[in-house]
């Protein structure tokens, strides 16, 4: 069964398996001791921080290791923002920051800082300039991604980090989606990271903090890791993590150039195979194995279940589900459609045959969740009014948007559509249909249970 989700997590890599193997009868032991099994442990350890201090490229005394990618973020930003306290109270982070991110700018604002998002464009990307008018003289932090974790957009951190550099601003980097491929360019000052996203095993991530850049670390005070990740951690998974960090990197051109190659054929040959899909993130700048589409009438959840059965896993960043209501934080940012939505992250070692049954299944997958939601290709027929408003209150992704494209030809070109709808989802997809379409979104107005959405036929 193809696994397509390595950008949630990434298969065990042999390298990984092999020393997690051979480091738990070596590194039990507390690598704080100064006895024969202490030491052992301690040469491992410090061997394992060299190795991720080089692929990182920083100093070793720079990098602790940490229980997961998110303690490495919430640490990284809590610490910073505390050592800079008297700079101020302001944190600037993207508008498609990973969750662990922006959950701790949400606490940074809960205590009574300030938090600004800087804005990305359709294809995912900050501007450094956008960065620039962010800026005050009271921001103590700046974050940004090397690559967004949905589309695998590459953000430009070396430039975003010049401007933050001009300005006195540290930067930290979430890298957890690029570390794996490739050192961070630029003059970061912190960088956090996560291994089980580069084959390593789960529960071990990384921060690394530069010489230099105020670091106050929060709560109760540790003697292990400098410090800044209390508790005896877990020597072996972090051996296996520093070994399979240097394999996965050792690999990373080789397999980049190969797995680019899979991955331009599912961008160009899905939107030739289903009919009505966009293709999200940019074409150009992004991750060698990240692959993300949306396809129009279809529920997400629906899809990749149906997906699961066919015996593809892949994951998405839409979230129109029965559970929850509301489109991902990202595609929402982008203005990007987000029913539908499926993100295909390829694991190293996937073969073109998996890619090219993957593109078999896909048309007749979709077709069928299409058909079971009645989104089939609406008959032509006469306009019946100048305008109609179309009652989809209490329908959820992607009814309200089927509903529109039912009626849309009982209008005249010039006609309008307005679509009632108290569903999140529509504020977004709408207007991402009328892109796809080629019809004019008119906008927004208030309605009492729920909103109005007005759409102008063109064609």
């Amino acid at each position: 069964m193809p696994y397509f989700d390595s950008a949630s997590a990434a298969p065990l890599h042999p390298v990984a398996r092999q020393a997690l193997h051979a480091s738990l009868d070596e590194g039990w032991a507390d690598p704080a001791r100064l006895y024969r099994e202490g030491r052992r442990a301690r040469l491992l350890l410090d061997a394992a921080r060299e190795a991720a201090a080089e692929a990182v490229g920083c100093r070793p005394d720079e990098l602790v290791f940490t229980p997961s990618g998110t303690h490495a973020v919430h640490t990284g930003v809590a610490g910073v923002l505390a050592g800079r306290r008297r700079v101020g109270g302001h944190l600037v982070v993207s508008a498609v920051e990973h969750s662990s991110v922006l959950h701790a700018a949400e606490a940074h604002g809960a205590r009574g800082g300030t938090v600004t998002e800087v804005p990305v464009d359709r294809w995912g990307a900050v501007s450094p300039d956008g960065y620039a008018r962010a800026l005050t003289a009271g921001t103590a932090l700046a974050c940004l991604q090397s690559a967004n974790h949905e589309v695998g957009t590459v953000q430009p951190v070396a430039e975003v980090a010049e401007v933050c550099g001009a300005a006195g601003v540290p930067l930290l980097v979430d890298a957890a989606q690029s570390l794996g491929w490739g050192p961070v360019e630029g003059a970061w000052s912190a960088l956090a990271a996560s291994a089980h996203k580069w084959g390593g095993p789960p529960g071990v991530g990384l921060l690394a903090v530069r010489k230099g850049v105020r670091f106050s670390p929060q709560g109760p005070a540790d003697e292990r890791e400098s410090g800044r990740s209390p508790g005896f951690g877990n020597l072996p998974a972090i051996v296996a993590a520093a070994a399979s960090l240097r394999a996965v990197r050792a690999e990373a051109e080789a397999e980049a150039a190969r797995l680019r190659v899979l991955v331009d054929r599912i961008r160009r040959r899905v939107v030739r195979l289903v009919p009505d899909v966009e293709v999200v993130g940019a074409a150009d700048r992004r991750l060698p194995h990240v692959v993300t589409f949306s396809c129009l009438y279809v529920d997400g959840e629906a899809l990749l279940h149906e997906l699961d059965r066919a015996g593809f896993s892949v994951s998405s960043g839409s979230s129109c589900t029965s559970s929850t209501l509301t489109p991902s934080h990202v595609l929402r940012a982008m203005g990007v459609l987000s029913e539908g939505n499926v993100r295909v992250s390829l694991p190293a070692g996937t073969t073109a045959e998996e890619v090219n049954t993957f593109l078999e299944v896909l048309p007749g997958v979709v077709a069928g969740v299409r058909d079971r939601l009645g989104a089939a290709e609406p008959v032509a027929r006469e306009p019946v009014a100048d305008s109609l408003e179309i009652d989809a209150l209490g329908l959820r992704c992607p009814q309200p948007v089927i509903e529109l494209a039912r009626a849309i030809g009982s209008v005249p070109v010039g006609g309008t559509v307005t679509v009632l709808s108290d569903d999140e989802v529509a504020r977004l997809d709408i207007p991402a249909w009328c892109t796809m379409r080629g019809h004019t979104y008119l906008g927004e107005s208030p309605h009492p249970t729920g909103s109005a959405y007005t759409i102008r036929r063109e064609a």
